[in-house]
């Protein structure tokens, strides 16, 4: 097996000299600076008493406490959110395909949390805005004047007829999406199938995702983990899409079909997973004919389909009606993130009802947006700053190489870059989703980028 980060077919020497280029290139780059740590510019804090709660603590909920906590002067910040452990979640493809370790995926949400922001380690279960009260599962009624919800999405595997996230690592079960544990786990299920080849089966539903890329990378590396094994003979991959396309942005989804069809890995369309049967290896899918199709395998990925959270979806904060109501996505105006219906709610990251942008880089891009946004309506004035809907995908195409792809909510590539094409495959994608990433979105989540 390849050292992670060396390229297939590179001499070492050749290698060796390309790195140390990329690497002097780097530093230069503005990535590098928002993995350094250095702080934005400080603004002129705001007086205020008011109350503000932000329900979810995960990167995009601690990213807007910390930069509230400095914008404003005499808030009271109330973070509501039970979990304790800190996930990194775009490293569990990392984790998932033997690249990583899975303790580099882990880290305690107390260690980001700004002086003064006051933690209820409980979840939201109902949000209830007329009144402008959060309810928790303890039973505590917590007011606010402004409300930030950061809820992140519910995996909804219980769409999936006989879907159990316990049994994820055995029987060829993988699923990257359900966290630390599930991650480490598609790993040995991964290395069993490259031991003894056979079919495989990847998927994808017809919902919103977050990090749509995961399932693309999770097929790339394990057809490169193949290839290393000297397995490709032995083994089949077809990927399942419940969709008409494997990517939303259609440059994007053209490129990796041809690739994909150059590496012989097959692709049906308009295949949703229905079931699994996951003691006999069988998995069953939908058409939009209604017709159902049993396909054996030797090892399945499973992206569950995705939604709102209960306590979202439920609540009168969701869409009413449009696209994103069956979803029960949280209804913001997709540029300045506001509610659209109340506006002393702000929405950042997974949960919002916009067209794109459910990945790291997103929440990253519109964090500042959003605390901004929020200290005007503070100070009694418009919202002034605006969201691109930006979202960012290192798409895994091999062990050493990868495409940064970067786009907007019109599906425009908007690469950020000058030394990386959007549709080229290079080291220095791999590096960056490989070393940089997670430094840079710590500093995201300190509020300091």
């Amino acid at each position: 097996m390849h050292l992670p980060g060396h390229p297939h077919g590179a001499e070492p020497a050749t290698f060796d000299a390309t790195r140390r280029r990329w690497l002097q290139a780097l530093a230069a780059l503005p990535v590098a600076a928002g993995a350094s740590g250095t702080a934005t510019p400080a603004r002129a804090s705001v007086k205020t008493s008011a109350r503000i709660v932000i329900a979810g603590g995960g990167l995009g909920g601690i990213a807007v406490a910390n930069r509230l906590s400095r914008l404003l002067d005499g808030a009271k910040i109330i973070l509501v959110d039970r979990k304790e452990e800190h996930n990194y979640q775009p490293g569990y493809t990392l984790v998932a395909t033997g690249v990583w370790p899975v303790e580099k995926v882990r880290d305690r949400n107390a260690d980001f949390l700004p002086d003064g922001v006051q933690w209820v380690k409980e979840a939201v279960v109902e949000f209830d805005p007329e009144a402008r009260i959060v309810t928790t599962n303890g039973g505590r009624q917590i007011p606010y004047d402004y409300l930030v919800v950061a809820t992140g999405v519910q995996l909804d595997y219980a769409q999936i007829d006989g879907m159990d996230v316990g049994a994820i690592g055995s029987n060829g079960l993988a699923s990257v999406y359900a966290g630390p544990q599930a991650a480490q786990a598609t790993w040995a299920a991964m290395q069993a199938y490259v031991r003894t080849g056979g079919q495989a089966l990847m998927t994808l539903p017809a919902t919103p995702l977050k990090c749509a890329g995961a399932p693309l990378k999770m097929t790339f590396m394990l057809r490169d983990r193949l290839q290393q094994a000297g397995m490709l003979d032995q083994t089949r991959i077809s990927f399942q899409s419940a969709l008409g396309n494997v990517f939303g942005v259609k440059v994007v989804n053209d490129n990796v079909l041809q690739r994909w069809q150059a590496l012989g890995i097959a692709v049906e369309f308009n295949h949703r997973l229905a079931a699994i049967d996951i003691g006999a290896r069988r998995a069953t899918f939908a058409t939009p004919e209604g017709e159902t199709v049993e396909k054996p395998y030797d090892f399945i990925h499973v992206v569950p389909p995705m939604r709102a959270c209960d306590s979202v979806k439920n609540s009168p904060l969701a869409w009413q009606e449009g696209p994103f109501a069956a979803g029960g996505w949280l209804e913001v105006d997709k540029t300045t993130l506001q509610h659209r219906r109340y506006p002393n709610v702000f929405g950042i990251g997974d949960i919002n009802g916009t067209p794109r942008g459910k990945t790291a880089a997103t929440v990253k891009k519109s964090a500042p947006i959003v605390a901004h946004n929020l200290v005007q309506a503070i100070a009694g004035r418009p919202p002034d700053e605006a969201f691109d809907g930006y979202t960012s995908c290192p798409l895994i195409t091999r062990e050493g190489s990868a495409m940064l792809i970067e786009f907007d909510y019109e599906g425009r590539l908007t690469p950020s870059l000058p030394l990386i094409e959007p549709l080229q495959e290079s080291y220095f994608a791999w590096l960056m989703k490989y070393r940089m990433l997670k430094p840079a979105y710590l500093a995201v989540l300190k509020g300091r980028v």
